[in-house]
């Protein structure tokens, strides 16, 4: 998370990147924007504020050496010397340019930022912003003809939502450059981290915790619903989504004696999956870790725990009760109807 009390935007250009998948040119601006200070008391809480609550944090990777990563390269020229800042922003926006191999890859303004006094975990310092504008919105402009009002659409950047962007901190730990990320149109989840930033997560509580719930969340898809069904497969997610809410960290072997209590039996399975999901996603899921409050939260509104039927009926579970399931839900079979059934006990509806 960063502080921009003290923020200040001392470089700032725009160009427009194509796609060359459809030959969509890119277009470069040759010196970089002044601002009015109306222009500059709205870009930048509209640049800096999406990264207020991020919590995870990247480092740079590539798979022969870290020297040849191209945007880690293009930042390290920015920071050591400003005066190269226009023609590196150009390089930025070709790279960015090279990753766009499908048809699905929006054309869109690339903003270049270098701000000044960023505090990042008390330090502060310089950041350089990448931001990428995907989609505008119409809106009306008026104007006054022949002492008349009139009213006709315009394009413009809404400055309620970024679609892209990065934070590189000129700030560096073990693990390397600090890599803050935002991306809310996700239609390609390869193309902004993976391609144009190549980075990875840091190795921190953060990363675990996410690698942790992330498997959780596919062996019960995968494993779970496939042979127990969709209500074993809520139970588990309940039980994993409380043990991560009542402790501070993760022993796998206190979590499978807990989480698998009353199926003993799941826990090969689950030590099976897990090697599995290591080695598909390329990952080290840890057998002890602290928890992080944040990913929780956040990974906690991602689990869906709707059990979907084919009358056009669902039943919802909250994941914060992983005990309802078993002590309030009971499946079974209708002889007469020669069809399954959930018989729900209650007390009041609301």
């Amino acid at each position: 998370m960063i502080k921009r009390n003290r923020v200040s935007i001392s470089k700032f250009i725009i160009h427009k990147v194509g796609n060359k998948f459809n030959s969509a040119t890119n277009i470069f601006s040759e010196s970089a924007i002044t601002f009015d200070e109306e222009s500059y008391e709205l870009m930048k809480p509209f640049l800096l504020k999406p990264f207020g609550n991020v919590a995870q944090s990247f480092r740079f990777n590539h798979h022969a050496n870290i020297e040849l990563n191209e945007i880690n390269n293009y930042s390290t020229e920015i920071f050591n010397d400003e005066s190269s800042f226009i023609d590196v922003s150009k390089h930025i926006v070709n790279h960015l340019y090279e990753q766009s191999n499908s048809a699905q890859i929006k054309t869109g303004d690339v903003i270049i930022a270098l701000f000044e006094d960023i505090e990042y975990k008390d330090v502060i310092t310089q950041a350089i912003g990448i931001f990428k504008i995907e989609n505008k919105i119409n809106f009306f402009q008026t104007f006054m003809e022949k002492e008349v009002l009139d009213v006709f659409v315009q394009q413009g950047i809404s400055t309620k939502k970024l679609d892209k962007g990065c934070l590189i901190i000129n700030s560096t730990d073990a693990e390397g450059r600090v890599i803050l990320s935002v991306d809310t149109n996700n239609y390609d989840t390869q193309y902004w981290i993976k391609n144009f930033l190549n980075v990875k997560l840091a190795d921190d509580s953060n990363q675990h915790t996410q690698n942790y719930i992330e498997m959780c969340k596919d062996f019960s898809e995968e494993v779970i619903k496939e042979d127990f069904g969709v209500q074993e497969k809520s139970k588990f997610l309940a039980k994993t989504v409380d043990f991560f809410k009542e402790n501070e960290e993760v022993n796998i072997h206190d979590f499978k004696d807990e989480v698998f209590e009353e199926n003993e039996d799941f826990k090969p399975l689950f030590d099976d999956y897990k090697k599995k999901f290591e080695e598909i996603n390329d990952v080290l899921v840890r057998n002890q870790f602290a928890i992080s409050d944040i990913v929780l939260k956040k990974q906690k509104q991602k689990i869906k725990t709707e059990i979907k039927l084919d009358t056009n009926i669902q039943i919802k579970l909250d994941i914060d009760a992983p005990d309802a399931a078993s002590e309030y839900l009971e499946k079974g079979y209708d002889e007469e109807r020669k069809m399954k059934f959930y018989k729900v006990f209650f007390n009041e509806e609301d």
